[in-house]
């Protein structure tokens, strides 16, 4: 009898007919709908962003949208469009057109060019399916060691000598090389030197002053093209900001593109001409001082991140590769003699500066000038990248805005007076470039709490100021510190203050008592000591939040309670999905996560002893393995498990193929593949 193969590629159904081969096609492989028509609905002028853009009307047409050379007009993208319960305006000028690899706009219904000329059965570099995985789970997933590879693969290798055949890899340096000759997603590591160039002292030079810093990286703009490339993301990106409002006028905000800074940058973009019809990337920047970090010498690393604003907010996430690793910045060391030195305080600055404009010079070209790239859904775009918010903690602010220590990096008020009197103005660089050029030293230190040594890297960078830019980190200012350093301590501090040291123990024995006898419910954590454990989370902080409020209540004034109401309630406000901050909470959760993954695993996998080129290397590997399988799954090879497809082969084989597509109770679930293959064995 002659079989009918399923006709999408890296499909391995095979049917007794037409009908059978048809109703598989429908359920496994839909087809996605195109061209679906859109419905349009006038829109208030005040629902448009931008001046060019005033009105639109009932008629089917582009509002001021201008036809692109190479696109012609039916392919515009609509200015209004009514999406459920929102009604969203794009921008007119950066449209996200696709185009072909030199960059001419082409139709914007044309099918997408294969990803790749490569089979559905090459593997390469592993030899097959079992290979990949087998090297996925032993590195990636369970992260054995080197030994701990050999002996398994020897165990292995013992149960197939009588069948005359052997592991997938001989041992650990066979799955090393494996991995390492992988091409997808093979960013090589760099690195440059810096060192102090200043006035030495004639004797007793300081350490810090002879030494070399080196700084290891990946090319940022090779590892934007990956993320931009990853199949992953093709259901889950957007590439042209965008504006939602509800009926009655309210402005929603949900992904970054959604937001006013996005709409801002493209008008600024879109001055020029020659970017019109592009996709804006803005880099997202993250590091964070305070995390685990790799000593050697006289030099402390500590991780930078990199992710793009383009990708839906669950997207940024470490393990879907939406967070990636840029490099490590060498932190200068020096004993406590020097460490109030001004040159050592300048040159610990001012080189983490060099260090952060020197890594992203390689996109600094394409900030101006469009770059072609293949994006998720196989179809290139030109694309205008921008340096988007820098994610950290006070004191990484304090380093990046050029202001001194207890000074806002972000609002002018003097640091005896945060408040201020009236309505804060805000730092621009502009205005710091101007204080800096007429006003002395002195004068801008105690009056201005600016550091006029310090030059932020933003600085060689077009439309990019740091104080615009710095967002501030939710766990460790927000969650961390309002919470648990200012606010709990607070109230054990008025405990103290308004009562003998006995009598306030006692209370706080009572609010202990309080959160212990919480009654279990789901998304409440249990704290059976209460808030008495020595070292806090993230995590303790974010679950102690939920319960702290009804344990502190009666035992301080209600002032104090209504100022953790309505913390509590700006808390959970700004994680709420349909506001931008809450872009900026799960980011920072993926920071931490990728933290673990990039920083402290590879550290526990190393032997300690020059740790960080062990860690380089392990994250090398991990970004192949990652890359390897974004492209098998992407070409319908990873669908099912090991064992089904081996089950299948056994049947080819065995001549035994039938067509399931037609029974009833059809189903894959892999213990029933296990049982036939078994059977099929004996």
């Amino acid at each position: 009898m002659t079989l009918l193969s399923c006709r999408i590629p890296g499909c391995k159904k095979t049917f007794r007919n037409k009908s059978g081969q048809m109703k598989h096609i429908c359920s496994a492989h839909p087809i996605p709908l195109r061209n679906r028509p859109t419905f349009h609905q006038a829109a208030p002028v005040s629902r448009s962003p931008s001046p060019e853009n005033l009105a639109f009307d009932n008629q089917q047409d582009f509002g001021d949208a201008r036809p692109l050379e190479g696109a012609n007009e039916a392919f515009m993208l609509e200015q209004g469009v009514r999406l459920g319960p929102l009604f969203q305006t794009l921008h007119p000028h950066l449209t996200g057109c696709k185009c072909n690899v030199h960059g001419n706009f082409i139709d914007q219904n044309a099918l997408p060019p294969p990803r790749t000329e490569a089979l559905p059965t090459d593997w390469t570099p592993y030899e097959t399916r079992v290979a990949f995985e087998t090297a996925e789970f032993l590195y990636t997933r369970n992260q054995m060691s080197a030994g701990q590879i050999d002996t398994l693969l020897n165990l292995w290798a013992a149960t197939l000598i009588k069948h005359d055949d052997s592991p997938p890899f001989t041992g650990h340096h066979d799955l090393y090389e494996t991995i390492d000759s992988t091409l997808l997603g093979d960013v090589s590591w760099q690195t440059f030197s810096m060192s102090y160039s200043g006035t030495r002292p004639a004797e007793n030079v300081p350490p810090w002053m002879t030494a070399e810093y080196d700084m290891w990286f990946h090319d940022p703009h090779l590892l934007v093209h990956n993320m931009l490339s990853n199949p992953d993301f093709a259901a889950e990106i957007e590439y042209v900001p965008y504006r939602d409002y509800t009926d009655d006028n309210t402005h929603c905000y949900k992904n970054f593109l959604s937001g006013d800074w996005a709409w801002k940058q493209a008008d600024i973009i879109t001055q020029d001409p020659e970017t019109h019809g592009s996709t804006f990337v803005p880099l997202i920047i993250g590091s964070d001082k305070t995390m685990v970090s790799v000593a050697t010498g006289h030099t402390e690393y500590h991780p930078l991140y990199l992710s793009i604003r383009n990708i839906f907010n669950g997207v940024r996430r470490a393990y879907r590769n939406g967070v990636v690793l840029v490099g490590f910045l060498a932190i200068p060391k020096s004993t406590k003699e020097h460490l109030d030195d001004k040159d050592f305080r300048n040159f610990h600055c001012q080189m983490f500066h060099s260090s952060l404009a020197k890594i992203f010079e390689p996109v600094k070209l394409n900030m101006t000038v469009p770059d072609v790239v293949c994006c998720p859904d196989s179809h290139y775009r030109c694309i205008i990248y921008g340096l988007g918010p820098y994610i950290t903690d006070y004191p990484e602010q304090v380093a990046l805005s050029g202001v001194v220590q207890n000074w806002c990096p972000k609002f002018l008020n003097n640091r005896k007076n945060l408040d201020g009197d009236g309505l804060p103005l805000l730092w621009c660089r502009e205005h710091t470039d101007l204080l800096v050029q007429e006003l002395p030293h002195v004068h801008l230190w105690h009056e201005y709490g600016i550091i006029q040594e310090v030059v932020p890297f933003t600085n060689d960078f077009p439309r990019a100021d740091i104080h615009k830019l710095l967002s501030l980190d939710i766990l460790h200012q927000i969650i961390k510190g309002t919470f648990k350093d200012h606010l709990v301590d607070w109230v054990e501090q008025y405990l103290l203050l308004m009562h003998r040291a006995s009598h306030a123990a006692e209370i706080m024995d009572d609010i202990d008592r309080r959160i212990a006898a919480v009654a279990p419910f789901a998304g409440l954590r249990h704290f059976p000591e209460g808030r008495g454990f020595k070292q806090w989370t993230g995590d303790d902080s974010k679950a102690l939040m939920k319960v702290y409020l009804p344990a502190i209540s009666g035992h301080v004034p209600q002032d104090v309670v209504r100022a953790f109401s309505a913390f509590l309630d700006f808390c959970y406000i700004v994680r709420r999905d349909t506001l931008m901050e809450d872009d900026l909470t799960q980011l920072q959760d993926a920071l931490k996560s990728k933290h673990i993954k990039v920083v402290k695993e590879p550290w526990c996998r190393s032997s300690r002893y020059k740790a960080l080129g062990q860690m380089l290397l392990t994250n090398q590997r991990l970004d192949k393995i990652a890359a390897a399988r974004s492209d098998f799954e992407a070409r319908g090879m990873l669908q099912g498990s090991c064992m089904s497809d081996a089950l299948w082969a056994l049947r080819e084989s065995n001549g035994e193929l039938l067509d399931n597509s037609e029974d009833e109770d059809e189903d894959n679930d892999d213990a029933d593949n296990v049982l036939q293959a078994h059977c099929l064995l004996r």
